[in-house]
This record gives C-alpha cells, sequence and structure tokens, in this order.
C-alpha cells in the first residue's frame, strides 16, 4: 500500500546533536536499575524464556483535551507515483492531474477550477511547514487549490538538511542560517506573485524540546527574526505559536490526520464505516502512539480516561476521541543512549572498573565494534568508550537490556498502562482488529531488509529481521545472499541489532501488540511525505490568513 524508501528522504542515521538534558533524564531511573541490575545480570548471561512484565495500568486524570475543529476537505485526487501504490480512487476530473512540481503547467494556476469558490480567497494556495526534527530540518512546500469551500491539497514538495536546530547549542545565529537553504528552495518553487501571502511556521520537536528552555529559546527567537527580516513569507494570523515547539500530543494526532486524509478514511466523503489507521511514529528523541479506540458500552468503565492523553477532533464533519501520547526520551536516538549507558553500568558490576579497553555489548551485531559516548552526571564526566559484539551479540540478549530501559514494571497509577507507568486503553480490547501504520525509524529500519514487493509485515516479523542482523556477518551473506542493498545498508552499522530489538519490544512489549499482529510501514502515499506536517498545514491553510505587507 505504501511506496518505497523516498529518493528525497534521506536515512536519518546519526544527528543525535549535543543535547545532553533530556539523555541524562533517560538514563533516569538509577533507583530502579539499581534494583533490577542483579536481574540483568542473570539474563545478560542465562537463556531464558522472554516474558512480559507487569500488566497494563496508566497516569493522570486532567481535563479533556478539545482539539481542532476543521473543516472537511475534498479529496486531492493524486496520480500515482511510479513507486507508489495508489491509495483508495475516486472519480476525478478528466483532465490532466500535476502530482509534482515538475508536472504542473503553471503553478499560478489550478487544473480544477479557474476561479476560486469564494471571492475572498485565492485560486492557488500555497504553505511552507518547516519541521525542524532532533536529526534534520526539513521544509514541506504544499500547493492546495480553492476551487471548494476548502481548501483542496494538490501535491508536495520536500528537501531536508543536516543536522537539526539542535545541533547548534549556543550558537542561535548559526541554527537560523541553517535553514537558508531550505527557504531558498521556496523561493524557487513559490510563484513571486503569492510568495508575501504563503504563510510559513517552524515546528520544532523532541530534539529542541530537550536542548532545555533557555537555549531552545534563543534558537527559536532567531528563527523567527531571520523569517520576518530575510523573507517575504507571512506567519500565519495565529503568529504566536509559527516558530515553536510542538506539542508532542499535536505531533500525533497531525500525524494521524495526514495518513488518514491520505488513505481516505476521514473525509467527508469517506465511506461511513472506514477503518481508521492507527499510527505509530518514531522518531530519533521521542515515539508517538494515536489511534481511535472502540469501547464496549455493555461493561463499566468502558471509556477512554480523561486527561491530556484524550483529544477531541473534528474533521469531515464527524467527532473522532483519539488516545494521543508522545514518549519523550523513547526516540531511536535517545534509546541506543540508554542501552549504552546500561550495558556500561552493568559492565562496572562485573569488574574492579580498571584496564577495561572493550566493553562486550550484547546489542552491537556479533563482529562489530563502536566507540559510543556514555554521559555522565555532568558534562565534564561524559567518556567514550569502545563497545564490541564479540560473541554475545544476539536478538534475545540484546532485548532483555532493552527490557529494562523500557520501564516496563513503573508505577502505573491509573490502570491499563503500556511502559513506563503511561496510561493508555488496551490495544487488544479497544483496536482488536485496527490497522497499524509504522512511520519514520520504522520503515527506515526495515525496509531495505525486505523483498520486493512487500511482503505481509508482522510484529514477529521484526523479531526475524533482529535475530539474524544481531548474529553478524555470516548471518547477513545468508539471508540476504544476492541483496547487495541489505547487505550495503548493513555495513559498518553495528547498531542495526539495536535498532530492530528496541523497535520490536516498543510494539511487542511496550503496547502489546501480539506477534501475528499485521503491521504496515510507510513513507509516502502517492508522493507525500507522511508524518505530522501536511495535517497541520491543512490546519494552517484552513484558518485565516493574511498577506505580508
Amino acid at each position: 500500500m505504501f511506496s518505497p524508501r523516498s529518493s528525497n528522504y534521506e536515512r536519518l542515521e546519526g544527528g543525535m546533536g549535543p543535547s545532553r538534558l533530556g539523555v541524562r533524564n533517560f538514563a533516569w531511573k538509577k533507583l530502579a536499575i539499581a534494583v533490577t541490575v542483579l536481574v540483568g545480570l542473570v539474563w545478560f548471561f542465562q537463556p531464558t524464556e522472554r516474558t512480559l512484565w507487569g500488566t497494563k495500568e496508566p497516569v493522570w486524570t486532567g481535563p479533556v483535551k478539545t482539539g481542532i475543529d476543521y473543516d472537511p476537505l475534498p479529496p486531492p485526487y493524486p496520480t500515482p507515483h511510479e513507486d507508489d501504490v495508489a491509495a483508495p480512487t475516486h472519480t476525478t476530473p478528466s483532465v490532466p492531474r500535476p502530482t509534482s512540481f515538475e508536472s504542473d503547467p503553471d503553478p499560478l494556476k489550478t487544473v480544477y477550477c479557474t476561479t476560486p469558490h469564494s471571492s475572498t480567497t485565492r485560486l492557488v494556495q500555497y504553505a511552507l511547514m518547516i519541521d525542524a526534527g532532533s536529526t534534520g530540518s526539513r521544509i514541506h512546500i504544499y500547493k492546495f487549490h480553492n476551487c471548494g469551500p476548502s481548501p483542496t491539497y494538490e501535491y508536495e514538495v520536500f528537501r531536508q538538511t543536516k543536522p537539526g536546530l539542535s545541533a547548534y547549542s549556543g550558537k542561535p545565529e548559526q541554527a537560523a542560517a541553517s535553514l537558508d537553504k531550505l527557504l531558498d528552495v521556496a523561493l524557487q518553487i513559490v510563484p513571486e506573485a503569492l510568495r508575501k501571502c504563503t504563510p510559513v511556521a517552524v515546528k520544532a520537536t523532541a530534539g529542541l524540546r530537550l536542548l532545555g528552555q533557555a537555549q531552545s529559546a534563543e534558537i527559536l527567537a532567531a528563527v523567527r527574526h531571520r523569517l520576518e527580516t530575510q523573507y517575504p513569507f507571512p506567519f500565519p494570523s495565529a503568529g504566536a505559536d509559527a516558530v515553536s515547539i510542538m506539542d508532542g500530543k499535536d505531533e500525533g494526532v497531525y500525524a494521524w490526520i495526514t495518513a488518514n486524509y491520505l488513505l481516505d478514511t476521514i473525509r467527508a466523503d469517506s465511506p461511513p464505516d472506514a477503518q481508521r489507521y492507527a499510527v505509530l511514529d518514531l522518531g530519533g528523541a521521542s515515539t508517538q502512539i494515536v489511534f481511535e479506540p472502540v469501547f464496549d458500552t455493555t461493561k463499566p468503565d468502558s471509556a477512554l480516561q480523561d486527561g491530556e492523553h484524550k483529544y477531541e477532533l473534528k474533521f469531515g464533519g464527524r467527532t473522532h476521541v483519539l488516545y494521543q501520547h508522545s514518549y519523550l526520551g523513547y526516540g531511536l536516538m535517545r534509546a541506543r543512549r540508554g542501552v549504552h549507558k546500561l550495558v556500561d553500568f552493568m559492565s562496572t558490576m562485573r569488574t574492579s572498573g580498571g584496564g577495561r579497553s572493550e566493553i562486550a555489548n550484547p546489542c552491537l551485531s556479533r563482529g562489530t565494534k563502536r566507540v559510543v559516548d556514555i554521559l555522565g552526571p555532568t558534562p565534564d564526566k561524559d567518556r567514550k568508550v569502545a563497545m564490541a559484539g564479540e560473541d554475545i551479540g544476539g536478538f534475545e540478549s540484546c532485548n532483555r537490556v532493552v527490557e529494562l530501559v523500557m520501564a516496563k514494571d513503573a508505577i502505573c497509577e491509573v490502570k491499563p498502562c503500556s511502559f513506563d507507568g503511561v496510561y493508555q486503553p488496551s490495544l487488544l480490547d479497544t483496536f482488536p482488529n485496527g490497522k497499524i501504520l509504522l512511520l519514520s525509524y520504522f520503515y527506515d529500519r526495515t525496509k531495505p531488509l525486505l523483498p520486493t514487493p512487500f511482503p505481509d509485515l508482522t510484529i514477529a516479523t521484526l523479531a526475524e529481521l533482529a535475530t539474524d542482523v544481531c548474529l553478524g556477518r555470516p548471518s547477513w551473506e545468508k539471508r540476504w545472499a544476492g541483496n547487495a542493498d541489505a547487505l550495503e545498508e548493513l555495513e559498518n552499522r553495528p547498531e542495526y541489532c539495536l535498532d530492530l530489538t528496541f523497535m520490536h519490544a516498543l510494539l511487542r512489549l511496550g503496547y502489546e501488540f501480539g506477534d501475528a499482529r499485521q503491521v504496515e510501514i510507510g513513507k509516502q502515499i502517492n508522493g507525500t511525505e507522511l508524518g505530522w506536517a501536511l495535517g497541520a498545514a491543512i490546519a494552517m491553510v484552513g484558518g485565516e490568513l493574511e498577506c505580508k505587507v
């Protein structure tokens, strides 16, 4: 259903930036680690059956979060890209439909009509959404038309640059200037006559959150000033939030809107019984889950608990009550650092502490080595440590370390919980057969290792991939014999074992999906990047817009 790797969306490898605050928090819960380390050491050296820790239970009982009320959007009527599998089809106009800037006959016009639906709107509307993520900054340049009562999406142009804003700690002006190459692309795409009416927003995500309030505020202020003084694009009417750190709940909900809008499950003309997708996004610093639970009303207490996790979304003429949560510190890059720190800590328990030239790490593929950064309690205590997979690298032994980091047995104040003591309705009970879409690193790490066309992908598939990857090169050459791309993907990436193991643990242990549960991975639908950006842009162009003087 989803496209193969996008040629313009590079893998998000590396890019961790110098942020320290969040990682120290992620290296967290020393007391819990101290209590569990003996169990971890036993598991580390002795084969055992994998077990799930604890039972589900939740935290927080605050007020209901009311989401944004959107006007229903007409379908985008895209033509599939050659690498895409088409989303659901509609009855469409019998005219050529541009699906990219290159195929657009006139960026100032649209093929759908010659005059806008309302005299107060422009025929064509562009919008710029900059995703300032933890591993890089990306710009989404969207074209909409106003042939109907609300803006209709046509296509996007996407570019990215590395590193992200969080890599410029203490250098706010350099951080702001790093976005120039993205905004220069926007100048090339957006017709000059429309630039002063093309809104721009910069939404920073988990990476900048982890940098700390003072430094992140300096960077955002510098970005805002540069946009105001160096570029013609205006901020949307609600300009106070135009350059800001996005709330984790909005990030997840916008991604849910994007995917379900493109997959034709929430539009005004979508079938009333359309099965909506749960969207799980795995970034560098955080991970999000958003789904629409369905409760058995015949049972007592069968409703979504009130709290920040509850998001009421009015879209396409319907009201959707969503569950959402963003786990800050459980993105892939932060998980790596947490695992490495725990392995280093466990190593000190087995030795006198001196003369350790290399530490055995079960989460590195066998026969591979990596020098990793271990963050101390203060920056002057940071260390570089050489680690090696040696002969202990393996999915089962790595999984036992990951389980400690996952904090599955954390105190659960409001039940049921997923992990880290966070309330979440049981997916088994409230979303037993719903479709699941995995984004970002879930896609980047699994797609290169899968055959084409895509096989049916299950949670167990991730465990199988992790098992073979963790066993090292002889296993790679056996499983991926003749697949030069897969072998190249694994080359010089010892942490691929850790990445796949963590992803499996997140789905199996954290969210408690069964091994046989089918999932889908995605990067694009009909040439449009999946993620939160389109959903946020839809909200932006659906509001009041003012042109820059």
